[in-house]
């Protein structure tokens, strides 16, 4: 389910002359035995509507006093959300005529037209107090106390999102808490201005309203509302004609996929930096520690310490909402898809009981998830709620999972051909109107594929912070003997193995002129960082450092060296017996 809770206004919306009818009970009742939680959030005092409101039962949380005060129905506590005013502030109040007043265990309560009078009294006293209009009541709270920063209290001990929250009002007071939350919906009867602002509003008035929404998320979970909901939308970049292009937060799967060095840890850790932005929680399962200095996001395990599952959920339901990134480098290689499919269930349970993580990130896909994929279908499609599953190799994934991806993120060389791998892996036609495309720098060829466009070239935004690529896989690891960069020199007289960027740094120190030049001037160092290293700002400078003219082989590779110092925190205490090439012949 994308709702898991119903936040509702009490008078004007749940009820009618502070009642609410049998219908609009009987409602309530049966959403709560979907398993969804029902939270009330009132402008009223608690103990007024303990009078009123016999059905408060039903309900998991009470936000009351216009967000100042948690109620909690079941153990009947109550906990204040901010510090209440001085007790001199209403006498002053009464002092200058204001009448009557109401004070609760944070808010004190008027009518209009007191306004004045409460403003001026604030003013003379030096409180920092706010008032709030809620259909002629006049509401002073704490300043920065509304409905929303009550509902958040409440989800907090709920483990819930906003995003996952439907809500429903109808006056001034409204705004705040409906506007947070992932949809907004109004009853016929609320004030225009919030109809406006709203997603939907109910046919029916009050309680009939709720009963519609409430029949509404019965039935589909609000699923044909998802059109208006366009500003929750992440964007991915431009067209090019310009427009913008986005991705629907909830139920989609993507996959990025292309040649190494193509640009998918570029536009994904950009998308993932709009998803932090947006407030929508992320997991990354990360075999080859690409995303540990993600600064966005909690790393769990390195490459000497294996995670626990036990750890990523408890850091993913903590009220903070933190987003993950599992380091897999400290599990042995063969072992690592053993420990994604452990993890895939639990992060499944979490989703269907909190909604979050929202989204899950599987790099390296083609090795956690291989066409013979044991976990399969179980774990897909609709069990990770929405998904991103990045590759080299789109023919090489699971078909359960290419079946389940509705948009490819094609990049790098010959992206056609990648989109054409995709299609014949997971049994789709070939779109219409897939052309040849040579791709820039930070751009896709992006095909949505539920929708009637052919795939189409999009400019990808930039996140605004950088990964610190691969950390200590590249810089101390081992990437094996496929991967090592190897000195051979002009002649093939040498077969010196670099099996990561420390060993690359000091063989460089060791080896004649000859040889460095010869590798250097054939561009294989640009190549290997590209291709192997897969950083394409390291092999842009190992380029112009090859193409610039008359420079010695000591200069380049000092300029290699700082080149690679300044992208990668390298061992201090060298290998002893790198630096002579006699010991690898």
């Amino acid at each position: 389910m994308r709702y898991l809770a119903l936040a509702t206004d009490y008078d004007g919306t749940l009820a009618h002359d502070g009642r609410v009818d049998e219908p609009t009970r009987e409602a309530l009742r049966r959403l709560k035995e979907t398993g969804r939680k029902l939270i009330l959030v009132t402008g009223r005092e608690l103990d007024e509507l303990l009078e009123v409101c016999p059905e408060i039962g039903l309900f998991d949380r009470v936000v009351a006093e216009n967000g100042a005060l948690l109620y909690r129905p079941d153990g009947r506590e109550e906990k204040a959300l901010a510090t209440p005013p001085p007790p001199e502030f209403a006498e002053r109040l009464k002092e200058r005529g204001v009448g009557p007043i109401s004070v609760g265990r944070v808010i004190v309560a008027t009518w209009e037209p007191h306004q004045a009078a409460v403003l001026d009294v604030v003013r003379e006293m030096g409180l920092e107090l706010q008032v709030i209009f809620n259909k002629g009541a006049v509401m002073i709270l704490p300043s920065g106390v509304n409905k929303a920063t009550g509902l958040d209290a409440a989800l907090r001990e709920l483990m819930l999102s906003p995003h996952n929250v439907v809500a429903v009002g109808d006056a001034e007071n409204d705004h705040a808490f409906l506007g947070s939350c992932e949809c907004a919906v109004a009853v016929s009867n609320a004030l225009d201005m919030l109809k406006e602002r709203a997603d939907w509003t109910t046919p029916g008035a009050r309680g009939e309203g709720v009963v519609e929404l409430i029949e509404a998320l019965e039935a589909n979970d609000l699923a044909e509302l998802e059109p208006r909901l366009g500003r929750h939308h992440i964007l991915l970049g431009h067209d090019d004609e310009g427009g913008e292009v986005r991705v629907a937060p909830y139920g989609r799967r993507v996959m990025v996929a292309g040649t190494s060095g193509g640009g998918k840890s570029t536009l994904t850790t950009g998308f993932l930096e709009r998803l932090a932005e947006a407030r929508y929680q992320f997991v990354i399962i990360d075999p080859e520690g690409d995303y540990t200095d993600f600064e966005l996001a909690v790393t769990l395990g390195d490459p000497k310490n294996a995670p626990s599952a036990d750890a990523v959920v408890d850091l993913l339901v903590k009220p903070e909402a933190q987003d993950a990134s599992v380091n897999l480098l400290g599990i042995p290689l063969a072992d690592r898809p053993a420990f994604s499919d452990g993890l895939l269930p639990r992060l499944q349970e979490l989703l269907a009981k909190t909604g979050r993580p929202h989204w899950t990130v599987v790099d390296e896909a083609h090795h956690l998830m291989p066409r013979a994929w044991t976990l399969a279908p179980a774990a897909l499609p609709s069990g990770l709620g929405s998904a991103l599953f990045i590759t080299v190799h789109p023919d090489s994934v699971a078909s359960s999972v290419l079946e389940a991806v509705d948009i490819l993120l094609a990049v790098g060389k010959d992206p056609e051909g990648t989109i054409r791998r995709f299609c014949e892996a997971s049994g789709r036609a070939m779109p219409a109107g897939l052309e040849p495309v040579d791709l820039g720098r930070g751009e896709t060829l992006a095909w949505f594929i539920r929708e009637d466009r052919a795939p189409f070239r999009v400019k990808t935004v930039a996140g605004k912070s950088e990964l610190r690529r691969h950390g200590r896989k590249y810089a101390e690891g081992n990437l094996g003997p496929d991967r090592s960069f190897y000195f051979r020199g002009p002649e093939g007289r040498f077969n010196l193995r670099a099996q990561n960027l420390q060993l690359f740094l000091q063989l460089a120190e060791g080896v004649d002129d000859p040889t460095w030049l010869h590798h250097l001037q054939q561009g294989d160092y640009a190549r290997w960082f590209r291709e192997e290293v897969k950083n394409d700002e390291l092999a842009e400078a190992a380029g112009r450092i090859a193409a610039e003219p008359g420079l010695s082989a000591a200069d380049s590779r000092a300029r290699i060296r700082e080149a690679v110092e300044e992208r990668y925190t390298l061992p201090a205490e060298p290998a002893e017996s790198a630096t002579d090439p006699s010991k690898f012949g």
